[in-house]
């Protein structure tokens, strides 16, 4: 009897014991929920120093490194160098295998990563929800540049199909995998909801669905808004929804943006990020020479390793008070100490309009700029940033270049207007790249038919491909300025536009097709409009005068229309 009870207090300690474990995982994983990074390695390190042998304990603890925004090249080392430690003891632990896949991808190597996720699968037999769900978040999370969205699907979807499942956390990474591919919106908020089916206060989730509704761009706000606010009232502690409407009103409402500062303060790890957003309140602010001052400061109080953002805001500011030179050093040195996961589109855009300030740069600065549309998630900046190039480039009088950025915003808008189209065209037409330029004039005439702004265009181009005359390339569409601008000759430019018309089918009739009489209707119909203009009374003069036909005449009127000097102006 005494053996039994002594077998049975035994088996109570290790209950209690394990329960205690549990308990302290949970914890450390509920820090990670909100991105308390530095909270959650202390638990998992305190755990892994009296327990060296827990595998679930190892893997959060990679997982606190990895999963910072703001994660430095120094914590993928610690990860890896965590994993592959434990892996040593124990080369069996499927869930380290999978974090060593993660690893993989964030080091490019994708094939490698492959088999890492596979062989962890193989191990745990297809059934462990957990390493399911760490191959799920390693390739479907937005921070995973060389994830396979569609292979984090399947391998979620397999997570959720496992019996007596209920994580919502796999839901809401199901539904970030969605998002990532093709930004599949409708089934990502389905899988959103489909946590809070399990747990309706996961306010991840309703942040989520929130983020979905947001980048679709305005009249939105409403709905997104809703959804931040649930994701408070479910979870005022949740820092992440803070940080997001920070950023949100950060450049229309600074005093609301420094509202939700504080909140994202008070509910975050106290690390040099918090220094870097207090200064970035007053630049957003205005205050540009103490935003610098107050980005000094933080610099100086964090010795060796300052936050490198505090040097790209020190940029920004410097940009503002328009020191180039300074602003150009202090991108430099954002740069240089960052980690290039971590730099935005934005920074990329910005630093580079700074280069072309700075001749010889060009070809770097259109670099980044190209860098940045490739990095940007949301179309409307991707659209920026080609309109930042092409105007800069239409500065500089590189026409060419100008027309190919304008080109590649009407490539990137789904719905790209008539101005967009001429601004491409346009700058082909000055830049001699007539083919080009045709092209977005053909496109702008088959979406405004009814515009003689496109026909006019494309009728100049014509001319100057067909500089001659002889294929008669530009006839067709001058018709059509012809006809729609005389419908009213008060409207915009149709006037002029239609004189231009005119004069090039006096030039063509007489120098080309050798006919004085139609060339004769055509100064007359354009005197009908203009009776006292002098270069049609010039023209009517030297045709009533002179044949054609005969071998030199002493001078002809000149086609104007095909005349480099006589570009349409915008």
């Amino acid at each position: 009897m005494k053996k039994f009870q002594i077998g049975m207090t035994f088996m109570m300690l290790l209950f209690f014991v394990g329960s205690a474990s549990a308990q302290t995982i949970d914890e450390g994983k509920s820090f990670l929920y909100y991105e308390r990074f530095e909270s959650a390695i202390n638990v998992f390190q305190k755990i892994l120093n009296s327990d060296p042998n827990n595998e679930a304990a190892a893997f959060w603890l990679g997982q606190a490194y990895l999963r910072n925004d703001d994660r430095s090249n120094q914590d993928v080392a610690k990860a890896k160098a965590l994993y592959q430690q434990k892996l040593q003891a124990n080369p069996n632990q499927a869930l380290l295998i999978a974090g060593m896949g993660q690893i993989a991808l964030i080091e490019n190597q994708r094939q490698e990563a492959r088999n890492r996720f596979e062989t962890a699968i193989s191990l745990s037999k297809g059934k462990d929800i957990d390493v399911l769900n760490a191959i799920g978040y390693a390739n479907g999370n937005p921070n995973s540049k060389n994830g396979d969205a569609a292979y984090a699907i399947e391998k979620l979807k397999q997570a959720t199909e496992v019996k007596k499942f209920k994580d919502p956390d796999v839901w809401v990474n199901l539904g970030d995998a969605y998002r990532k591919l093709n930004a599949d919106g409708g089934s990502a908020i389905q899988a959103y909801n489909e946590a809070l089916k399990i747990d309706p206060k996961y306010a991840r989730a309703l942040y989520r669905i929130g983020k979905v509704y947001q980048t679709q761009g305005p009249g939105q706000e409403s709905i997104y808004m809703k959804y931040f606010n649930d994701a408070i009232a479910v979870d005022p502690k949740y820092a992440p929804v803070y940080y997001n409407l920070f950023s949100y009103y950060y450049e229309t409402n600074v005093p609301v943006a420094a509202q939700y500062l504080d909140k994202w303060l008070a509910n975050s790890d106290n690390d040099p990020k918090a220094c870097y957003y207090q200064a970035s309140v007053k630049f957003a602010s205005g205050l540009f020479n103490e935003t610098i001052t107050e980005a000094d400061k933080c610099i100086a109080q964090e010795g060796a390793n300052p936050y490198p953002k505090l040097f790209g805001l020190k940029a920004y500011a410097y940009n503002r008070l328009n020191d180039s030179l300074n602003a150009k050093l202090n991108f430099e040195e954002y740069l240089r100490r960052a980690n290039p996961d971590n730099i935005g589109a934005g920074d990329y855009a910005t630093y580079a309009t700074i280069l072309f300030k700075f001749p010889g740069n060009e070809g770097k600065a259109t670099d980044l700029i190209v860098k940045a549309i490739a990095t940007d998630t949301l179309v409307a900046n991707k659209v920026a940033y080609a309109k930042t190039l092409a105007g800069i480039y239409d500065n500089l009088k590189n026409y060419g270049s100008a027309g190919k950025w304008f080109g590649e915003v009407v490539s990137l808008k789904k719905n790209f207007s008539n101005v967009d189209l001429f601004n491409a065209g346009y700058n082909y037409y000055l830049g001699n790249q007539y083919d080009s330029s045709s092209k977005y004039f053909t496109m702008y005439i088959q979406k405004y038919p009814d515009d003689i702004l496109g026909y006019y265009m494309e009728a100049n181009t014509s001319a100057m491909i067909d500089s001659t005359g002889e294929l008669g390339l530009a006839e067709p569409f001058y018709n059509k300025v012809i006809e729609i601008g005389s419908q009213d000759l008060t409207k915009g430019n149709a006037k002029t536009r239609v004189l231009t018309a005119y004069k090039f089918f006096i030039g063509h009739q007489y120098n080309v097709k050798k006919n004085k009489d139609s060339a004769l209707y055509y100064v007359n119909k354009a005197l009908e409009i203009d009776p006292a203009d002098a270069q049609l009374l010039n023209f009517k003069e030297i045709i009533s005068k002179y044949d054609p036909s005969a071998p030199t005449p002493k001078k002809q009127p000149a086609n104007k229309t095909s005349s480099p000097a006589n570009s349409p102006k915008r």
